[in-house]
């Protein structure tokens, strides 16, 4: 039972809590688009941009992993109106003195008013012109420090600013000398509504080429119509490979189209005639020329937009040498904890046999050679057992006689193969045939059929769309699950839709019962909430084999005051927006949190640990989670949150037709007459109804429209907070700006039957 405070003791806290939410205004979250130059070089110290939206303040720089130290240096942003206005004033001060200066003579004095007065009429040409993106049209500049001995490989990169924690964006540490351009800046000119480069970067000769070394690291970024070129000596008989990371370093731009930068390159002799292009690495869009040199000579590498377009987030890093590069592996994986052997293909590698034993958690395969680092392949483990298809198996009356479960390695190994096998089923017996191949990396555009006994067709599919793979467009795999209506043979036959095939259209092909299970993902990565305070954040349930069951969520070994609210994801949900109320205590550093998820699947307990990812979206529309290393959660000072506490984890009912309530306890009731609560994007037919501060408590009602009502349903009911004016509270005012204070802890509910 909560204790009865006196009215001098409640008035004192509504003051308290009032000055405190008058800090809590909504603030955007922070956002970085782009890092350039996006990686160093062991043991370099080198300044870095970061671009991005809602950077003030920014005062600390957060990487993953061991070996990078960076300092802030430098803020820039857009003027506003206001700044604009005081330059415009300043600027006729230096005009008026520069006349009275210029009566008297010329003179020191003139000379240095002149240049004042271009200084401001160029900052005041500057400011007329928009940013190409307001997204990224702030800019931080770092100090950024690599170890020698630092790790090799990508990390994330977050800023703490004045308004929290921003997102994660990687940058990647090399082995080999570096090159970097100077830095582009893009506006749109006044009344033309087009992005160009602004005129003293133009000046630079932005197109000009750069002399290099190889092998090097060519860091970039394009600009509208830039072309950028490299000259290098090569000689003959050399097998360079020239592999750009474009769509890596950003994988997905919300208001461009394909939805990232498409980077193409030409190689040309010292004639200018051109020797190779690439404009993507198969199904990639980041682009590997690959050019075995045929004479000595000076050659140029020129790097473009495939339509010319550009901006500060279209930036680049290029690997350009006689460099490891592993084109295929065969098989694309093998089975937990067996020895076996991968056969390799590429350019300028050690071997091209690897011995192996993998773990449970291998995800990748790469090579090294003269202490330099291949390109990563994905490697798949499974933990069924494995076998390597065997030709001819064309045809049904030749067909690959196999056990169930199976995992089978197999190539279509030329135009129009097809590769078909044989298994024996059980009437009502449920199997699961799935193609690995394009998420592992292989060009293969799978069709999966499955055949009765007689060769009828009896399912088939071309492309399963499998969403946590964030980063392919083109779900390109196969998969189907079918239940067999009598005992005997069945077939499955894999091909290539195209009709296409070679050494490297390999994949692997999973025959099975179905093995219900489950991912997580949950977003944002970086979340920022006041101490005390509450906010919401997302998680995504990749279901597989047909798993539907609840999963039940919780924070592992998080610090004392966390507090979760609505961790359950229903049973048939994908989707589930909860939240995280944060300790009262002030914290400097951003915590790392973990959240696990956890089912009941065939009489036991499965647990999964979520994966961190960022809600990225491509091209104006399609939305991806694209994970991260790290959830970093940060618990910002100053003022503290309203002082809710949780409604029952028990789901409230709705009835169709009926009211429910939901009582939060609360401190001041002279605080609730000032709330206003609304629903943040409320299921079908669900209202809040009214709003009443009692006694001690709040209470929400509820009600449920029958006609649109969908019963079953279950999740979480988000409740946002506005606090008004004491006038607009007691009726003396209308029409004034409430201010966004938060959102309440999640509330279960379920839709009960009519």
């Amino acid at each position: 039972m909560m204790p009865v405070l006196s009215r001098k003791r409640q008035q004192t806290i509504t003051l308290w809590i009032v000055a405190s939410l008058s800090l809590l205004a909504q603030q955007p979250a922070p956002h970085i688009g782009y890092v350039y130059p996006a990686g160093a070089r062991q043991g370099a110290e080198l300044e870095i941009i970061v671009g991005g939206q809602y950077l003030a303040g920014t005062r600390r720089v957060y990487f993953s992993g061991t070996g990078l130290e960076a300092e802030v240096v430098g803020y820039e942003r857009p003027l506003t109106p206001a700044e604009v206005a005081k330059l415009r004033e300043q600027l006729q001060e230096l005009v008026q003195k520069r006349t009275e200066a210029g009566a008297r003579g010329p003179g020191e004095a003139v000379s240095q008013l002149d240049k004042q007065i271009a200084e401001l009429k160029e900052k005041l040409a500057v400011s007329a012109r928009r940013p190409a993106s307001a997204a990224i049209a702030e800019t931080v500049k770092l100090r950024v420090r690599v170890a020698a001995g630092a790790p090799c490989g990508r990390r994330e990169l977050r800023l703490l600013t004045n308004a929290g924690l921003t997102n994660p964006l990687g940058f990647w540490i090399g082995q080999l000398p570096e090159y970097s351009r100077p830095p582009v800046k893009v506006v749109t000119e006044p009344g033309s509504g087009v992005p160009v480069l602004l005129r003293q970067q133009r000046d630079r000769s932005d197109n000009d080429p750069v002399e290099i070394t190889l092998p090097a690291i060519l860091n970039g970024q394009i600009g509208p119509a830039s072309v950028h070129r490299y000259r290098f000596h090569a000689r003959r008989g050399q097998r360079l490979v020239i592999e750009v990371s474009a769509r890596e370093l950003i994988p997905y731009i919300s208001d461009a189209v394909p939805g990232w930068f498409q980077a193409t390159l030409i190689l040309r002799d010292a004639e200018g005639r051109e020797v190779a292009f690439a404009g993507s690495y198969r199904f990639n869009p980041d682009p590997v020329l690959l050019f075995e040199v045929p004479r000595d000579g000076d050659y140029l590498l020129e790097v473009r937009d495939s339509l010319y377009r550009g901006r500060e987030d279209f930036v680049y890093r290029i690997r350009a040498g006689e460099l490891p590069f592993l084109a295929d592996i065969f098989p694309l994986g093998g089975r937990a904890s067996k020895r076996l052997t991968v056969q390799l293909a590429g350019w300028n590698l050690p071997t091209y046999r690897l011995r192996l034993k993998p773990a449970e958690d291998s995800r990748e395969i790469r090579v090294r050679k003269d202490g330099l680092w291949s390109n990563s392949r994905p490697f798949v483990v499974s933990r069924w057992p494995e076998l390597s298809e065997k030709e001819p198996n064309d045809e049904l009356t030749r067909a690959q006689r196999v056990k169930l479960p199976v995992v089978i390695n197999g190539r279509i190994q030329a135009s129009k193969d097809r590769d078909v096998f044989r298994f024996e089923g059980r009437a009502g017996q449920t199997i699961v045939a799935e193609v690995y191949a394009r998420r592992a990396g292989s060009p293969l555009d799978s069709f999966l059929e499955l055949l009765d006994s007689a060769g009828r067709p009896l399912a088939s599919s071309d492309d399963a769309e499998d969403p946590s793979v964030a980063l392919v467009t083109h779900h390109a795999d196969s998969r189907l699950e079918w239940r067999l209506p009598a005992k005997g043979s069945y077939f499955v036959r894999v091909s290539d839709i195209q009709g296409k095939g070679g050494a490297e259209y390999a994949y692997r092909l999973r025959l099975s019962d179905p093995v219900p299970d489950f991912e997580l993902r949950l977003a944002p990565a970086s979340l920022n909430v006041r101490r005390g305070a509450t906010a919401v954040f997302r998680v995504a349930v990749v279901r597989k084999d047909g798993f539907a069951g609840d999963v039940a969520l919780r924070l592992k070994n998080a610090p004392e005051g966390f507090r979760l609210s609505g961790a359950r994801v229903p049973a048939g949900t994908d989707q589930l927006r909860l939240t995280l109320t944060a300790p009262m205590a002030k914290a400097e550093e951003p915590f790392t949190l973990q959240l696990e998820g956890c089912a009941q699947i065939a009489g036991r307990q499965v647990c999964h640990d979520a994966v961190p990812a960022e809600d990225m979206m491509q091209a104006f529309a399609y939305h991806h989670l694209v994970p991260a290393e790290q959830w970093m959660v940060l618990v910002l000072g100053g003022a503290s949150g309203l002082p809710w506490k949780p409604a029952a984890e028990r789901p409230v009912r709705l009835q169709p037709g009926q009211t429910a309530t939901v009582r939060l306890p609360l401190l001041s009731r002279r605080l609730a007459e000032r709330l206003q609560l609304e629903l943040d994007d409320p299921p079908p037919g669900v209202r809040l109804e009214e709003v009443h501060a009692e006694r001690q408590e709040l209470l929400l009602r509820f009600s449920l429209d029958p006609q649109t009502a969908r019963p079953g349903l279950r999740g979480n009911l988000i409740v946002n907070a506005f606090l008004l004016p004491a006038q607009t509270a007691e009726g003396k005012a209308k029409n004034v700006r409430r201010q966004f204070v938060g959102p309440l802890p999640a509330i279960p509910f379920e839709v009960g039957a009519p």
